[in-house]
């Protein structure tokens, strides 16, 4: 963060707010954890049926497969979950009733267990459901939320805060999310077509209120440094104030794109960075972006779900490659259980993906773009780029052939010296002619992505 950022007082107007710069730290970071956690983890149920934007929107709302959906699908009549909830639950159990059985679930729960497995994934920040669409917070709000009762309407445990707590003990950064467009305690209207979700957005003064109090609730309580908001905010909030106080106590701090209003002819507001959901860019990006997805089909836990709905550990090592190669961020998603045990397939994946930024990380952690993302080499491999000080990186997307890994490239210099990364083996380099030949002079391990480090004078 720049001294001229750091003395910049942020007025509560959107002009003063734009002037906000995305901090260093966040584009060193590349990779943070997103956690969906909440009465859904009861039930964990949903229908598999696709990845978010392989599904006809006409197919998506009664089969959603996002578990955090639970209720809005439940309220669908007929729909798969609809009749699982009827056959496994009663036509009498009210959603909400599943708070007993969280409460009683997560009095078992490990804050600092999780932390350190999100530690060990390599993520530099992490992002917890403070509360999402069915209005259940996971916190003890003094806020009242009129439309539920007292035990039905947050969780015993400070969940936000405990993990906080042991989040920071490990030296990582701690963002909030929330859902300050749906609110379905506010409004119950069942959403079953991609029309109905601006429709239901809550425009109250009312609801305006409740969310600009929790906000401001939950900044003062456990001091997030990113604000991540989703599905719109309500047009009377006052929103600008909020922001604009959050980055006079953080200019390092950031907001994501989600409090756009969605109203037809509202003006737009600010982001530090935009986030494309189970989708990634094709070029370079001028701006920041963060890509966020599961590790399977579903944000929060779906028992449903297998190891055939689950991303690979190598496809998982080579999204996050591409999307630091084009200036973004991956905010992946782990589903806890109720109890807040990560599932071992989960638990497995972030592990893999830690093990191998160990190795590799340099070619991650602290980059920058470089001229160009993509390329492939001479034998057909995808190779993503990035770069940092007088280096340049080339990550090979799988395991190249015997005679070495040959690449043609346009180097803004002349090659100085050439290595692989997580291997003390010499690995003697030339280039001629913009053709970049390194022979390792041992095999290469088996490995999902191997980086090479080529510095340039």
């Amino acid at each position: 963060m720049s001294n001229a950022q750091q003395d910049v007082r942020f007025e509560p107007n959107w002009e003063s707010i734009r002037m906000h710069r995305v901090p260093d730290w966040y584009h060193d970071a590349k990779l943070g954890i997103f956690i969906h956690w909440g009465l859904f983890s009861v039930p964990a149920w949903a229908t598999p049926v696709g990845e978010f934007g392989t599904v006809d929107w006409d197919r998506w709302f009664a089969n959603n497969p996002y578990s955090e959906w639970y209720l809005n699908t439940l309220r669908i009549e007929g729909s798969p979950t609809f009749e699982h909830h009827r056959a496994t639950f009663g036509d009498g159990f009210d959603y909400m009733d599943f708070a007993e059985e969280f409460n009683a679930r997560t009095r078992r729960w490990d804050p600092l267990a999780m932390a350190k497995l999100f530690k060990s994934s390599g993520a530099g920040y992490v992002v917890l459901t403070s509360k999402h669409h069915d209005g259940f917070t996971l916190w003890p709000s003094r806020v009242e939320n009129p439309h539920l009762p007292p035990d039905r309407r947050c969780s015993e445990r400070d969940l936000v805060g405990e993990l906080t707590d042991a989040v920071r003990g490990l030296g990582l950064r701690m963002g909030l999310y929330y859902s300050g467009g749906l609110d379905w305690s506010f409004n119950p209207t069942p959403i079953k077509s991609q029309e109905l979700v601006g429709a239901t957005i809550n425009h109250t003064p009312e609801f305006a209120a409740y969310a600009d109090a929790h906000w401001r609730e939950l900044r003062e309580r456990y001091d997030p440094i990113i604000l991540w908001n989703d599905i719109g905010y309500p047009e009377q909030a006052d929103l600008a104030a909020i922001v604009a106080d959050f980055y006079n106590d953080h200019p390092d701090g950031l907001i994501n794109d989600r409090f756009e209003t969605r109203k037809p002819g509202s003006s737009r507001r600010h982001h530090d960075f935009t986030t494309p959901e189970y989708s990634q860019l094709d070029e370079i990006a001028p701006y920041k972006w963060e890509s966020c997805r599961g590790l399977g089909y579903s944000f929060g836990y779906n028992r449903s779900e297998t190891a055939e709905h689950t991303v690979s550990e190598t496809d998982l090592i080579h999204l996050l490659c591409d999307i630091v190669s084009k200036n973004g961020n991956l905010l992946l998603n782990v589903g806890p259980r109720a109890d807040g045990s990560i599932p071992q397939i989960q638990a497995e994946r972030l592990r893999g993906l830690g093990a191998w930024l160990e190795r590799n990380g340099e070619a991650i952690f602290g980059t920058r773009p470089w001229v160009r993302a993509t390329g492939e080499t001479e034998d057909g491999m995808p190779v993503r780029f990035t770069a940092k000080g007088d280096a340049v990186y080339a990550i090979v997307l799988g395991r190249p052939g015997p005679d070495g890994i040959s690449l043609q490239l346009d180097l803004p210099g002349r090659l100085r010296h050439a290595t692989l990364l997580g291997s003390s083996a010499a690995a003697p380099a030339s280039y001629d002619d913009g053709r970049l030949l390194l022979r390792p002079s041992v095999p290469l391990p088996d490995s999902p992505a191997h980086a090479l480090r080529f510095l340039i004078r």
